[in-house]
């Protein structure tokens, strides 16, 4: 079945600096009305209103199950997969990575918001799970994933403690994921898109693509929280057309 996605940018709002102009996050301090406006532009050409989640850097997935025993009830969860055609799967993200999946028939897709924070904790792993939990091919290697815009290794700058995060959740971290910052001592550049590969990889994923942008160095397609602080949100989608 066909698979679509679409990843908004910063251009073509309505909203007012520091938010300008196409936020999409309702949890950062903009108008609503502006927000409600953006929505409504990202969203035209959309099957159905989107999933819209509450991110709160967990490994919480959303299944389509989960959804329909609890209408109408506000999700919280940083992942969400679906077997639905028509059903609007949307990850926002300032320098967070959106992964997007689905597999080679086009019969499930997934969105997974992966921080840091979720990264090291598994929220790849349990997406990939819950993917093939709905899938008739049970077998990993059929799914591929797009690493969509997120903060570039140039520009992720982080202390020990991530480090020794990552090393503690008993993960091997590959080669260069983490390298030294001359003259600060405890900091380091972190690649989460080479870690977001080693650790799909470890689930049998092997159909990698993307990971080409820096939302931090691209001031002017993309939100960034760790170069603004107060910004907005760009959203990444995915659905099965009807």
């Amino acid at each position: 079945m066909p698979v679509k996605t679409l990843v908004s940018t910063r251009i073509g709002g309505v909203s007012r600096e520091p938010f300008d102009s196409l936020n999409l996050g309702d949890h950062v301090g903009d108008d609503i009305n502006d927000i409600l406006q953006n929505r409504a532009i990202f969203t035209k050409t959309f099957p159905a209103e989107p999933i819209w989640l509450k991110q709160t850097h967990s490994t919480i997935v959303s299944t389509p199950q989960n959804r329909q025993s609890n209408p109408g009830v506000p999700i919280y969860a940083d992942a969400l997969v679906s077997n639905i055609p028509g059903e609007v799967l949307v990850i926002m993200t300032a320098d967070c990575l959106p992964v997007l999946f689905t597999n080679s028939s086009g019969t499930v897709i997934g969105a997974a918001h992966a921080g840091w924070r979720g990264l090291c904790a598994g929220v790849l792993e349990n997406t990939v799970a819950e993917l093939l939990n709905i899938a008739d091919d049970k077998n990993p290697t059929d799914l591929m994933a797009w690493l969509g815009p997120a903060i570039g290794p140039d520009a992720f700058e982080v202390g020990e403690d991530v480090v020794t995060a990552f090393a503690d959740s008993g993960f091997n971290i590959p080669e260069h994921a983490f390298k030294p910052i001359p003259n600060l001592p405890g900091k380091f550049l972190a690649d989460i898109y080479l870690l977001a590969r080693a650790r799909l990889e470890v689930c049998g994923v092997k159909a990698i693509f993307g990971g080409e942008y820096c939302t931090v160095r691209d001031r002017e397609q993309f939100f960034s929280y760790r170069r603004d602080g107060e910004t907005g949100r760009f959203a990444s989608a995915i659905w099965i057309s009807k």
